[in-house]
Formats: structure tokens, sequence, C-alpha cells
């Protein structure tokens, strides 16, 4: 409430506008998305983690990247998927994360299409294993639908990152 000049009676705060309230199910939802995201890349990064060579043979099959990068990306990639994931679960920078987790998921969704194609015969490596397959093993297109899902879900947070059970809710609370 705020006086009024003159003595007058005091005038109610402004109501806080309905467009900018957030539905308690829509943080509910969030919290699912979340941990489904973060599910996916821990999976993801579990699977490549133990045999980063395969993680770098799978980059490689790809064709893309000049040699010196394929290492690097194959090794690393494992560790960043797995930052992903324990952000999400605890829900800390949930917008930042489902950012990158954005970008990288469309970066996979190029790679993929560009293999496809480029007529290379490859498993995506996308949970573990990875590299040339024969022509009838490919996947592309349920690959790149998969993948286009999980980035519905990064979408979601960008668009509404506030969830439950999160440390961005319990910091900024």
């Amino acid at each position: 409430m705020t006086a009024q000049p003159g003595g007058s009676a005091p005038e109610p705060a402004p109501e806080p506008r309905a467009g900018r309230l957030v539905p308690a199910w829509s943080e509910w939802l969030g919290t699912v998305v979340r941990l489904g995201l973060a599910v996916v890349w821990g999976w993801a990064g579990l699977a490549k983690i133990s045999d980063p060579a395969e993680a770098a043979q799978a980059v490689r099959a790809y064709e893309i990247l000049p040699e010196g990068l394929v290492k690097p990306i194959g090794y690393g990639l494992p560790f960043l998927e797995l930052a992903l994931a324990l952000l999400l679960v605890v829900g800390l920078g949930v917008r930042l994360v489902a950012g990158v987790s954005a970008v990288l998921l469309l970066v996979f969704i190029a790679g993929i299409a560009s293999a496809w194609a480029r007529g290379i015969s490859i498993d995506c490596g996308c949970f573990g294993g990875g590299g040339h397959v024969d022509e009838s093993q490919t996947a592309y297109l349920q690959e790149i639908l998969r993948d286009t899902g999980f980035l519905l879900l990064a979408g979601w947070l960008l668009w509404r990152p506030r969830t439950r059970l999160s440390l961005d809710g319990w910091l900024a609370g």
C-alpha cells in the first residue's frame, strides 16, 4: 500500500500481472522434464565414459571434424553430458543448462543428418558404441526424431525454467 499525498487513505498495491504467474502444474511438469533430460544426459555420458577410445571412434565416424579434434571431443563429451545431468538433477542453472542442451542436441541432429545425406553408414554413438555399421543397421530418422524430442524438452526448460525441488528455487526463495 502506498500513502496518498494530503493524508487520504492508502492506495492498494498493484496486483501481480496474471501473465507473470506460473501455474503450479507448470512447475511440476518442468520438474519431470528437467529430471527426464537429466536421465538422457546421464545415460549418454555413463555409456561413453568407460571407453573413451570408442567414444572418439564414434566422433571420427561422422567424418566432419579434423583428426586433431576427434579425441578431445570424444573424450570430453561424456564429462559434459554428465555435468549437464548433474546440474539438471539438482536444478542449478536450469535455463543455462537447457540452452547448452539445446545447442548440443542441434549439433547432434545436424551431425546425424549430415552422415545420412552423405551416405555414411554409422551408428550415432549417442548412447555408447558408434562407428561404421552396415547400411541396414542405420536408424537416422529415428535418431533425429528422438533427439528432436529431447530438444523439445530443453525448449520447455528454456521457456519455463522454474521447477520444483531445485537449487534455483531454493536460492531464489
